[in-house]
């Protein structure tokens, strides 16, 4: 059992995960430690998705987990999708259309005072280059602004790991070459462990850390 001096570390364990069609994973062990990105390739419906699911906690019904999810040393498959306290980006940046940048960030962070959560949104809004679009319709930014402002909205929730399903597909070689780096150095400089769903190899960031599902 890790203590609150430990590093992060986020061990899966995969004995079955199973759709109505079959077998999705088969035993399958992931150990991803604080700072690192572990990446997941393979064809659609090999269970890549599925398998960010049940760290989450967001598997469909018609999906069944046999296998355990330990981050920090806590078990947390047995939680609710709300106390795992982990990350999910995905492809589609799922912004509130109704809501400002600034009030999409505040969504995230925990009641308290308005001045520190909005002081709080704005040090994530320039963390990601965004602090002039803060009163800025969603609507309004490009792709890749949207991306970053989905990535601060996640990070502010204080993640102690963070699932990454396909966050660059969607974006150009270039911007997508940008947002990588950027989702690279908030992992590592926040030190928790991430894992990314990716069909694209430019996306490893560690050929140590990848594991290709049939």
């Amino acid at each position: 059992m890790a203590n609150e001096h430990s590093p992060p570390l986020l061990q899966l364990q995969i004995q079955r995960l199973r759709s109505p069609a079959g077998v999705l994973i088969a035993d399958l062990a992931l150990d991803v430690p604080g700072g690192a990105v572990h990446t997941v390739m393979g064809p659609s419906g090999s269970g890549k998705s599925s398998l960010l699911a049940a760290v989450c906690g967001t598997l469909g019904a018609d999906l069944s987990f046999e296998g355990t999810v330990v981050l920090n040393g806590k078990r947390i498959d047995h939680l609710p999708t709300h106390r795992r306290r982990v990350g999910l980006l995905l492809q589609d940046d799922l912004l509130f259309a109704h809501l400002t940048v600034l009030e999409n960030l505040l969504f995230a962070i925990p009641a308290g005072p308005q001045a520190v959560r909005k002081a709080r949104a704005m040090d994530a809004l320039a963390e990601v280059e965004l602090q002039a679009f803060a009163d800025a319709d969603p609507a309004t930014l490009s792709g890749g602004q949207r991306a970053r402002v989905a990535l601060a909205r996640a990070l502010l929730a204080g993640p102690l790991a963070l699932m990454l399903d396909e966050p660059f597909s969607k974006l150009d070689a270039p911007l997508r070459q940008r947002m990588r780096a950027l989702v690279f150095a908030a992992v590592a400089a926040r030190g928790i462990p991430a894992i990314l769903v990716s069909h694209d190899a430019a996306d490893v960031a560690d050929p140590r850390r990848l594991t290709v599902l049939a």
